[in-house]
């Protein structure tokens, strides 16, 4: 049987006292009376009044033994809260809010060992289960080890007919592609989501890939692509030798 207590417009605010909350849930009545009589917080005072109630409710109008009760739920809900000013500087105010929570307690005297019993078989179980899983780990390795090499494989970049020399992904070293003259830091973006990070992919365009990047990257306006192809080439020469 479930016995509730509620403390409505408690002065102290829910987030405050959620704390005390939680580390009460679940918790023998006897356990969780001395846990908040030996904390020292505003919340921890309420929640014994709130729970003192509970228990003398269930004593007296239920006749249950105290002895046998838990605390199966403990919630903190907000209340109204009072709005305050304090004179500040140059005739200015600042605003106090004074939060209320409102606090409910629920007592029951019905048997955990029930609940527990299936977690307590599944704990067993997977015990064990635990060899079996330490020899299968060879097993685990030898799949870990394959995604590396596609990884590796992925930084190495790939050569496509249109688009030339392209990375799926940022490659461990990259270039700069701004120091090239009309490349902003927008245009980069979409130069390194088709696939372009280094002055070497763009040193080595021909017409096709320079027709092909036209159609993806969309520009306005006009853009000398044979300045592109030289300045990467010097850049290029510059950084490598």
């Amino acid at each position: 049987m479930d016995v509730t207590s509620t403390y409505k417009f408690a002065r102290i605010s829910a987030r405050k006292a959620r704390d005390v909350a939680r580390e009460i849930q679940g918790l023998p009545v006897s356990a969780a009376l001395d846990l908040l009589n030996f904390t020292p917080r505003k919340g921890a005072d309420l929640f014994g009044k709130t729970m003192k109630a509970a228990l003398a409710d269930a004593e007296n109008n239920f006749e249950l033994a105290v002895d046998g009760l838990y605390v199966k739920s403990a919630v903190v809900g907000e209340g109204p809260t009072f709005k305050r000013f304090k004179a500040r500087a140059r005739g200015s105010a600042a605003s106090i809010r004074k939060r209320t929570s409102h606090i409910t307690v629920i007592l029951s005297d019905e048997v955990l060992g029930e609940a527990e019993a299936p977690a307590k078989h599944v704990s067993k179980s997977r015990a064990e289960a635990k060899p079996a899983k330490a020899e299968a780990k060879p097993a685990k390795e030898e799949k870990k080890a394959a995604p590396k090499k596609e990884s590796a494989a992925k930084s190495s970049g790939r050569v496509d007919e249109k688009l030339g020399m392209v990375y799926d992904s940022a490659p461990p070293e990259f270039d700069d592609l701004k120091e090239i003259n009309g490349v902003g830091p927008k245009l980069e973006e979409k130069l390194n989501s088709i696939g372009i990070y280094k002055f070497e992919q763009i040193a080595e365009w021909t017409e096709v890939n320079v027709a092909e990047f036209d159609e993806l990257l969309s520009f306005k306006g006009r853009i000398e692509r044979d300045e592109w192809i030289e300045k990467a080439k010097q850049l290029h020469e510059e950084k490598h030798g």
